[in-house]
């Protein structure tokens, strides 16, 4: 399976992704400046974490406006894996490939530390190597992590399974411990923690591998199913 993680000037967590996937998973992986991008050939797409184009405007709202953004939603609707992270999930959100917004954390300051989630949907291609309701721990690393929606979205969300991954201990104030969602097609995921920066057991935590390995899981068996 071959991996194109997207870099942006001012991404920051690009290489972690890189890191878990290519060193971790041994799978194919490509850094992939965002001027220069060609999708075709990419299995899945990665979009890191950091603060791209100086969180300018927005959070995401001049990355999500880029050329290379035209060639994601081409991706997405092949039905092709997408995964935001962080300042990725923020970029999802401002393209319109996920509902909702993000605002600054409910108490103004920066965040950098491990958090408990709930895996609440582990029918996703991003979730199938957990089990549901299995609590995991990633560290968060943002600002503007607050994930906002109204009442119809939210509404919408839980009809559709669309919420991934809840806070136990929402340190944020997003709306309704929400800490990842997925597209109603299922194969875009935003997530504001960094399951990247949880593959190794000796850096904290390894929870965060089975989001790769589910990616990686699902692509074999749908091209087992394919042969």
């Amino acid at each position: 399976m071959k991996f194109a993680v997207i870099v942006f000037p001012g991404s920051n967590c690009d290489r972690d992704m890189y890191h878990a996937v290519k060193e971790v998973l041994n799978e194919e992986a490509d850094l992939v400046w965002y001027e220069n991008s060609n999708l075709e050939n990419y299995d899945a797409i990665l979009l890191p974490g950091g603060f791209s184009y100086g969180d300018y405007l927005r959070s995401g709202a001049v990355a999500a406006t880029s050329d290379v953004m035209k060639q994601i939603k081409e991706h997405v609707a092949k039905g092709k894996p997408v995964l935001g992270v962080c300042n990725g999930f923020q970029i999802l959100l401002e393209a319109g490939l996920l509902p909702g917004a993000m605002l600054r954390n409910k108490d103004l300051a920066f965040m950098c530390h491990q958090e408990a989630l709930r895996v609440v949907n582990n029918r996703t291609l991003f979730t199938q190597s957990y089990v549901e309701n299995e609590v995991v721990r990633f560290p968060i690393a943002h600002g503007e992590g607050n994930y906002f929606c109204d009442e119809e979205t939210l509404n919408d969300l839980k009809r559709h399974n669309q919420i991934v991954f809840t806070y136990e201990n929402n340190p944020n104030g997003s709306t309704a411990d929400i800490a990842g969602i997925i597209n109603k097609q299922g194969n875009v995921l935003g997530l504001m923690p960094h399951p990247e920066r949880a593959v190794e057991a000796i850096i904290g935590s390894d929870d965060g591998l089975n989001v790769f390995q589910s990616i990686v899981r699902n692509w074999r068996e749908s091209h087992v199913a394919n042969v």
